[in-house]
């Protein structure tokens, strides 16, 4: 559906070949095979840089995703929750299943971005589609995944790539859930909101100096951003009852912060936000309000961490759990009591690029190098099984009690199951 749309009508214009359209599909194993041509000193060197980035270990570590050549710079779940999409500077986008997380080989469908690479990647609504930010072209790019009849994949682009609009480096690109726009933003403090055709519907002007990130939230109706100055801005993009774009409009802001904010993020029903800032603290804010009634968020808690230049935030979709990232470390906070659960340090050979939670909350995924790292979310189990204990010693329902009390059990084991799995 979203790249039906997304086509642009051509007049007078030659379309590119069927070849520069369709990359096709690539089924690869998860283990990283030497080139077929040795060159005994280069060779040593790549061998002994790709050992120190992936020599990385952990209890919570689940897998390692390591087929990318290049830098990972991306990744992003689909809607459905069975796929993971990932990209990197080696000029491929590669499609990871989900279910295969917790095997020991990983197998990955291949997507070639010709004459460039992708920097960002988001799947569509529907997972059928993703669309990407070109690094030099700098510009979006859809694709379209197709089923073959042997049900295999092949991926097609669209005719014409997105026109050129943002002058700063861009931040963030995504599609709102109801598939009625997609959003860009860039460091200058611009944000577009585009339809799925390439033309822009409004552009918003962040005033925040300089804009650090900025994303839509997951129930497909706000966009947000995020810089220089101590606050996170909110905006509803609004549609009429048949599906017209009418205008985008300020909703609401998180004010508390003492200094720039690095990053948020928005729990899955969009009723949580976490924020985290140089003033090295993260805040978890209660955003389900009726803002139209002047009813500001309000702050939940304020806990302190380390934060540094790119530091990102991710709360896990039921908000039990927050992760923040400082540089290549990741830290992992039980949202209710600000307790740090989890410090993982060295994730990665670089920087983390990007960090989420997968759609059930199993697992928490992070890119930095040229590996995936995949963590089973323990902090997540816990918090679970503390809520459903409270929740026992409010029960008066004798039935309701044995259903928390097998509730709190299989939970337990779910636990165990992940700290005895042996990590590879």
């Amino acid at each position: 559906m979203l790249v039906a749309v997304a086509v642009r009508k051509q007049k007078g214009d030659t379309e590119r070949s069927e070849e520069e359209q369709t990359t096709h599909t690539v089924a690869e194993e998860h283990v990283l095979k030497p080139p077929a041509t040795k060159k005994p000193k280069p060779e040593k060197q790549r061998t002994r840089k790709d050992k120190a980035q992936h020599s990385f270990s952990h209890p919570l570590v689940a897998s390692t995703l390591k087929s990318h050549s290049g830098n990972v710079t991306s990744i992003d779940f689909s809607s459905n929750g069975k796929y993971l999409v990932s990209c990197a500077d080696d000029r491929t986008v590669r499609i990871w299943s989900v279910k295969d997380f917790m095997d020991r080989e990983h197998k990955c469908l291949r997507a070639n971005v010709d004459l460039d690479h992708a920097t960002l990647v988001r799947f569509s609504p529907d997972s059928r589609a993703f669309i990407t930010w070109l690094a030099n072209a700098d510009t979006i790019r859809v694709f379209k995944m197709i089923k073959k009849e042997d049900g295999s994949f092949t991926f097609k682009a669209a005719p014409e790539d997105f026109p050129q609009k943002h002058r700063g480096s861009i931040l963030n690109i995504g599609i709102a859930e109801t598939g009625k726009f997609i959003m860009s933003a860039s460091s200058d403090t611009s944000i577009h909101i585009w339809d799925l055709k390439g033309d822009i519907l409004a552009s918003i002007n962040t005033n925040q100096i300089t804009n650090s990130y900025a994303a839509i939230s997951p129930c497909g109706r706000f966009v947000a951003s995020c810089g220089f100055t101590p606050d996170v801005k909110v905006w509803e993009v609004c549609f009429g009852k048949g599906g017209e774009f009418r205008e985008v409009t300020r909703a609401f802001d998180l004010k508390g912060h003492s200094a720039g904010v690095h990053a948020f993020a928005f729990s899955n029903d969009s009723h949580r936000m976490v924020s985290v800032s140089k003033d090295g603290t993260w805040k978890l804010w209660n955003t389900d309000v009726e803002y139209k009634k002047q009813q500001d968020p309000y702050l939940l808690r304020t806990v302190s961490c380390s934060s540094s230049e790119g530091s990102l935030a991710a709360l896990s979709p039921d908000g039990r759990v927050v992760a923040i990232s400082d540089g290549c470390d990741v830290a992992m906070y039980d949202a209710t009591t600000g307790q740090l659960e989890e410090e993982l340090r060295g994730v990665h050979g670089g920087e983390i690029t990007e960090m989420r939670f997968d759609i059930n909350g199993r697992f928490l995924v992070c890119s930095g190098d040229k590996a995936i790292r995949v963590f089973h979310n323990a902090p997540g189990y816990r918090a679970a099984i503390k809520d459903m204990q409270e929740m026992l010693r409010k029960a008066q329902n004798e039935a309701m009690k044995q259903r928390l009390q097998q509730q709190i059990k299989d939970a337990q084991s779910a636990l165990d199951t992940v700290l005895a799995t042996p990590t590879d």
